[in-house]
């Protein structure tokens, strides 16, 4: 027995909610409305080393590629903000988001629960992603009104700000869709001011290959010691954007403690002594293993480096 598209949607969002997660909106899964500027963006060299993302870009520009018969796009937030001071300052030098648990292992079996709830609905087919396939999850989310897209380029909420991971599920339900939200930036460009390494080539458009978070995590070999340099203390990501754009200031903590860090942060002289067996073992279950262990260590070493350089000891 099938449920009318307004009495399934609303049973989807209790469902998502009921998953733990913090946000959910529907879209279209129609072409994202960006997928020309993404392959301008590709064009003009911003995706650095991501080849990836142009391997499938057919299917990033046309969702029904992915999923024959899409028709909605269920979008989810989680948010995994700690609060500040932070629980444990030794991970300061890594991205929030990656101080407990891996992310996707927290949301791909919610949103494989949700594809479930579909299918018992109504007998939909559905396709989850946390930013693993060939979908563009922030455009279609931007689209269903989880947030808007701000100048740094994150998805910026009006309640949580950025301190949320996107995840999608792609289904041939047919659904209620959500509207867009406004953006809200204004004239603030404290994001743009604010990056370390000047990677924003105008508001909206990030160049990968000065952003710091893509140097520690996508980037493989040595980097540019000129880059190096302005890295800093940070050793995986990178959160400067975020901790000074103002929608940030009130988010409310996360109520997902697989969020929280469970052991300290060993430091970047212990990290670029550990074997690759020992960063394994170490990180496993994060997402700090995506740069691999000789990513790791290369990392410490250049935050070492420069806390040397600045005079201080490194944590």
């Amino acid at each position: 027995m099938t449920l009318a598209a307004a009495a399934l949607t609303e049973s989807v969002k209790e469902r998502a909610l009921e998953l733990g997660f913090d946000l959910v909106a529907i879209g279209p899964a129609s072409p994202p409305e960006h997928g020309p500027a993404l392959v301008r963006w590709l064009a003009a060299g911003h995706a650095g080393s991501m080849g990836y993302l142009e391997r499938r870009l057919a299917e990033r520009l046309e969702p029904s590629r992915v999923l024959p018969g899409a028709r909605a796009v269920v979008c989810v937030g989680l948010n995994y903000w700690q609060g500040e001071p932070a629980p444990d300052p030794s991970w300061s030098p890594v991205a929030r988001y990656a101080w407990g648990r891996d992310y996707h292992d927290l949301m791909t079996p919610r949103l494989a629960s949700l594809a479930a709830h579909l299918g018992e609905a109504c007998g939909a087919a559905s396709k989850a992603y946390v930013d693993t396939g060939p979908v563009l999850e922030r455009d279609l989310a931007a689209r269903a009104g989880l947030g808007w897209v701000g100048k740094n380029t994150m998805l910026l909420h009006p309640e949580l700000g950025s301190w949320f991971l996107i995840g999608v599920l792609l289904t041939t339900a047919a659904l209620d869709f959500d509207g867009p939200l406004p953006d809200r930036c204004g004239s603030c460009r404290a994001c743009l001011d604010a990056c370390p390494t000047g990677a924003f080539a105008a508001p909206y458009v990030l160049d990968a290959r000065r952003c710091i978070s893509y140097l520690t995590i996508e980037h493989r070999g040595e980097i540019e010691p000129t880059l190096a340099n302005l890295l800093g203390p940070w050793q995986f990501g990178c959160d400067v954007c975020q901790e000074v754009c103002p929608w940030n200031r009130k988010a409310p903590l996360t109520e997902e403690p697989a969020f929280l860090p469970s052991a300290r942060y060993p430091g970047a002289e212990a990290v670029s002594a550990m074997s690759d067996g020992d960063l394994r073992a170490r990180f496993a279950g994060t997402a700090l293993l995506r740069p691999r262990p000789a990513g790791l260590r290369r990392n410490a070493a250049i935050a070492r480096e420069n806390a040397a350089r600045a005079g201080r000891v490194p944590a």
